[in-house]
């Protein structure tokens, strides 16, 4: 999602391009909304970016000010009742506002905002925050956010549209990205600095845990922060894959963390082999950094179809599975006869690697040790990555013995966490990892299923 408030600038082409960059966040709709002032226009649309907009369609976007979504379901169905932005009007302002995370006590608060009036158009959370936000008891966006942020349980970056600001928020923990940039006499707010680099802005700094920032005709500025201990629990995922490898995060540029984390897997996993290949893009870099670490030669054995988008985050298994087979191709010629060592980025329902090591079998390769740059997950995600039920999840129920046998692999290496605390450079205390332990830095009673309030709304 990205924020933009700059006069003189076609706001809706910045969104365009700045939601364009982080298509990877998310493919299942887009939307952009813009405000002049007076007025709040908004689109939204089914499908990628490019599908959704063409260039009338931002011509009917006019303002100074616009916020751009693509999303990624994790909570509510892939439907255009649940794009964002989304609007909403209380009783002292209207809003248009972008979500990424996932608020794990939204049902709960649906019914109370029922119970006040609110009705909901669609059965996501992001709709329960508008109208939190909107129908907070107060007059003055501190107050507001405030009371919002006593409320939200869970992970929620935000970018916040009126008819004359844009509002960062980030919630206490930090648990997804938000970050600044400056872009000539205005501001950008995005989830990711490579959406600043593609529109022309400069990063100046994250949106802090706990942080709101206000941009309108007097600047940006803080307008609240939370009473936070210091604590913060970023998702460590962003780190092993879901975020672009360009994007800088806690100082860092990801590319280099992920490169640390195939050097770490050399230390931790070392074993002989005729060259070093990643899984195409995401673990390229994890596998130059094993190459380097290890000395044996880093080649390309296999090549993605770039046309194909990430498997991982498609709405349903089914089109998972296509995605699999549609994506990738290896390298015969290069790869016959060699012993690899295959870098890959998670295991986490096991559907995928096994045709990734049937590929390079039948592409002549003589072993392959498949290293894993994340531990095992062994439990879901519950603030903002659709990860899969417990059940499904391969290492919830298999020793790595057992996976590696199901993947086909000749060995198999998981990096530990403490391996992937060093190649993150901070302690683990410092971000949210419960997709290995099954300990959350936010308490959570149960597993929640993403259709939850649809099936409630069907039940009512």
């Amino acid at each position: 999602m990205v924020g933009v408030y700059s006069k003189g600038e076609d706001v809706a082409r910045v969104a365009f391009f700045g939601i364009y960059a982080l298509q990877h966040r998310g493919q299942e709709s887009a939307g952009i909304a813009t405000a002049d002032g007076e007025r709040i226009r908004n689109r939204t649309s089914m499908g990628l970016i490019s599908q959704a907009f063409q260039e009338d369609h931002l011509t009917d976007l006019p303002g100074h000010i616009a916020i751009g979504h693509t999303r990624y379901s994790t909570t509510g169905s892939s439907h255009i009742t649940n794009a964002q932005p989304v609007l909403s009007r209380g009783p002292n302002v209207e809003l248009a506002l972008a979500h990424n995370g996932n608020v794990i006590n939204a049902l709960e608060l649906r019914r109370e905002l029922e119970v006040m009036g609110c009705h909901f158009k669609g059965s996501n959370d992001s709709e329960i925050i508008a109208q939190l936000l909107s129908h907070a008891p107060s007059d003055n966006w501190s107050a507001r956010i405030a009371y919002i942020m006593r409320k939200l349980q869970g992970a929620y970056s935000l970018t916040v549209m009126t008819k004359d600001a844009v509002i960062g928020i980030r919630d206490p923990l930090g648990v997804r990205p938000l970050c600044i940039g400056k872009l000539n006499g205005g501001w950008v707010i995005a989830s990711e600095s490579c959406a600043l680099d593609h529109v022309g802005a400069t990063y100046i700094r994250e949106v802090e845990p706990g942080e709101a920032v206000i941009v309108d005709a007097n600047g940006l500025r803080t307008v609240y922060r939370s009473r936070q201990n210091g604590t913060r629990a970023s998702c460590v995922f962003e780190n092993i894959y879901f975020a672009r490898p360009d994007s800088i995060m806690n100082g860092r540029l990801l590319y280099s963390d992920r490169m640390k984390m195939g050097a770490e897997l050399a230390k931790e996993f070392p074993t002989e082999a005729d060259m070093v290949i990643g899984v195409p893009d995401s673990a390229t870099a994890a596998a130059v950094g094993y190459s380097q670490e290890s000395g044996i030669p880093f080649g390309e054995g296999l090549v993605k179809n770039r046309y194909v988008g990430r498997t991982f985050i498609q709405p349903d298994q089914r089109f998972r599975e296509l995605g699999v087979r549609r994506k990738l191709n290896p390298l015969p010629e290069l790869i016959k006869g060699k012993r690899l060592i295959v870098v890959d980025d998670s295991i986490v329902r096991g559907t995928t690697t096994p045709h990734v090591v049937e590929l390079l079998r039948r592409g002549g390769a003589k072993e392959i040790h498949l290293r894993i740059c994340a531990p095992p997950i062994i439990s879901t995600c519950h603030f903002g990555v659709d990860m899969a039920s417990k059940k499904e999840l391969i290492a919830s129920d298999k020793s790595v013995e057992d996976i590696r046998e199901f993947v086909g692999s000749d060995s198999l290496g998981y990096l530990s966490i403490e391996g992937l605390a060093r190649a993150v450079g901070s302690a683990k205390e410092n971000y949210c990892m419960g997709c290995f332990t099954g300990q959350y830095p936010i308490p959570v009673q149960l597993e929640m299923d993403k259709l939850v309030m649809e099936a409630q709304a069907t039940a009512d």
